[in-house]
């Protein structure tokens, strides 16, 4: 309920807005909250890690810190696109490290009102998705917003299944 604030002889009503950054993933749009962005930049020479997991695209270095890189298109099993202009690196922090993740393309910053945004519906959520924090109504668009800090947990968590797996194969 949106709050309101008496003046003498009217009354306002303010809504509590959500700002986002709007993203692109082949033709769907996604949002992050913006308190999750440290930055975004331009696609850049992205140097493979030798038997690092398909979703980990590889590492950059950014003014002399090494940043790992993951493919957000990978991760939600979508075709994995090659190198564009319009492809942008957003970088977040988990647990104080930085960590980049691949997007198609960077739309814009969008203020949505918290009362357009809907929890996702039960039958898209579980543990493999958890990373959804609700729906978005934007005019006639929907807007799926994710939380990047549980996609990255998610993807260490395969990370490190995949390094047990090759232990037990190799002893």
């Amino acid at each position: 309920m949106p709050a309101r604030e008496a003046t003498p002889g009217r009354e306002t009503v303010i809504e509590k807005e959500k700002q986002i950054v709007a993203f692109s993933l082949g033709s769907e749009t996604y949002g992050v909250d913006i308190a999750q962005v440290r930055e975004i930049i331009p696609i850049q020479k992205i140097v493979p890690v030798p038997r690092a997991p398909d979703f980990v695209e590889g590492i950059i270095n950014l003014r002399g810190r090494v940043i790992p890189v993951l493919d957000l298109r990978h991760h939600f099993g979508f075709e994995k696109k090659k190198q564009d202009p319009d492809q942008r690196i957003v970088l977040t922090e988990v647990d104080g490290e930085s960590i980049g993740v691949i997007v198609d393309s960077v739309s814009s910053v969008l203020r949505i009102p918290e009362a357009s945004i809907e929890p996702p519906a039960s039958v898209i959520t579980g543990d493999d998705i958890e990373y959804i924090q609700g729906i978005a109504k934007v005019g006639s668009n929907l807007i799926v917003l994710l939380d990047l800090t549980k996609i990255i947990s998610d993807a260490e968590k395969r990370t490190l299944k995949e390094v047990d797996l090759a232990s037990a194969v190799v002893r």
